[in-house]
């Protein structure tokens, strides 16, 4: 099957991999007396800068709507939600409406490879060749864009450790360079779907035909750096979803479904969206001169197709309702609503800083920061980002979990992350002069 991936660096760069910002200007609000009360009632009038700065974007047409959801521990989510499913559609957007998360999709994955540890199938520093044979023998580039018959032997295994962390030195097709991309593109291994129509800077390219595929494609090409030396964002999550296949014996969507989303209550998170769910479905937008059109609109979109592959990195489309009751289970350490999904301990690794001590992430996108099981971890925060300009995270210390949600590419064509900080921050700082 032919799709167009994102890429291109226009449609994926430093901007997408800030997941969590949100929360650190909140840390303040921990100590307002009042702070929780006022989540309790309504969202917008508690956060009047963040209601118009959402607002904003939504009424100047910059976006066809924008949605903001709070939680606190057990308490259900509180939003500030503006405009419709698309400029054309009038439904309004809410909790149930469903949106590309892309690579917020990676916390997931990472989370159900920290089930199956606990679980005693796998082992954080196992070498992926236990699981994966073709693996065994990796070769590594001496220059990540240079020739691919231009390469030494991998000094050390990949571990699952180092898959989980983008750090076992493999490519991306969003991020790598030279003959390295071509083989990537050439052999199907891609990093996700962005629409049925032709977009300029957007290749063609027939995808791997399912995740066996995908990982033994990727096991016969070098890698782009030594193991364990570097954090460098890669196809790590994808093939982990292979590793979830063998490790337990079951396909890895099946695998999800039985394992993490139907036990958290997650109803709408899909792979393929149904037809009987398009009238929910958000339309995507590409950003081109500061114009907004149509990318994968809800009735032509490529989520409607069955997937050729079932991409762990950035596969699924969710309503932000299904993944604030993910983020409220790990908010709860692996419970909600009195269930337990994963263990404590596993919740509580995974949403650490894992990286592997030999690793540098000096000038990189991570630099100074941690990684977890699929997403960033800086201090109690844990979170990833999506290339179509959601968010979502936790804060352990605050009991806080919140998610944005909107839909255009590229994700740093406009500066929401910026301008949701700052009104966050102009709230905090009503909030404090109000209690003085």
């Amino acid at each position: 099957m032919a799709f167009r991936t994102f890429d291109s660096p226009q449609l994926s760069r430093r901007e997408l991999f800030r997941a969590g910002g949100y929360l650190a200007a909140g840390s303040a609000l921990a100590t307002m007396p009042f702070g929780r009360a006022l989540l309790a009632h309504d969202v917008s009038e508690s956060w009047p800068n963040v209601a118009s700065t959402i607002g904003s974007y939504v009424e100047s047409g910059k976006v066809a709507n924008m949605l903001v959801s709070f939680g606190w521990k057990a308490q259900d989510p509180h939003t500030v939600s503006r405009g419709t499913l698309s400029f054309n559609n009038k439904a309004e957007a809410g909790l149930d409406s469903l949106y590309r998360i892309y690579s917020m999709t990676k916390p997931i994955t990472g989370m159900a490879v920290m089930m199956l540890i606990e679980d005693g199938k796998l082992r954080l520093d196992q070498p992926l060749a236990e699981i994966l044979p073709a693996f065994a023998e990796m070769r590594v580039l001496k220059r990540p864009d240079g020739p691919l018959d231009d390469t030494v032997p991998a000094e050390r295994p990949i571990t699952i450790r180092q898959l989980l962390t983008h750090t076992a030195g493999l490519g991306y097709d969003i991020t790598s360079k030279g003959p390295l991309l071509e083989a990537y593109r050439g052999a199907g291994i891609t990093s996700g779907q962005v629409s049925r129509l032709p977009i300029p800077g957007l290749p063609q390219v027939a995808s791997a035909p399912g995740l066996k595929a995908f990982a033994d494609r990727l096991a016969k090409l070098p890698l782009a750096y030594q193991p364990a030396t570097r954090w460098s964002y890669s196809a790590s999550i994808d093939l982990l979803g292979r590793v979830i296949e063998v490790a337990s014996g079951q396909g890895f969507a099946e695998f999800l479904q039985q394992r993490m989303f139907d036990p958290c209550g997650m109803t709408s998170t899909y792979w393929q969206v149904p037809a009987s769910e398009t009238k929910r479905l958000t339309d995507n937008y590409g950003i081109l001169a500061g114009m907004p059109l149509p990318m994968d609109p809800a009735g032509a979109s490529i989520y409607l197709d069955k997937p050729p592959l079932i991409w762990g990195g950035s596969g699924l489309v969710c309503s932000p309702r299904d993944y604030d009751r993910f983020l409220k289970m790990l908010l709860g350490y692996g419970v909600i609503d009195g269930k337990r999904v994963i263990t404590e301990a596993a919740v509580k690794q995974g949403t650490s800083n894992i990286l592997p001590e030999s690793v540098s992430t000096k000038g990189t996108w991570l630099a100074g920061e941690g990684f977890g099981a699929g997403g960033r971890s800086k201090g109690q925060q844990y979170g990833w980002s999506g290339a179509a300009g959601t968010i979502g995270a936790v804060d352990f210390g605050l009991g806080l979990r919140a998610a944005l949600f909107t839909q255009y590419m590229p994700s740093e064509a406009y500066k929401v992350r910026d301008e949701f900080l700052s009104a966050l921050e102009k709230d905090l700082s009503g909030m404090r002069r109000a209690a003085a």
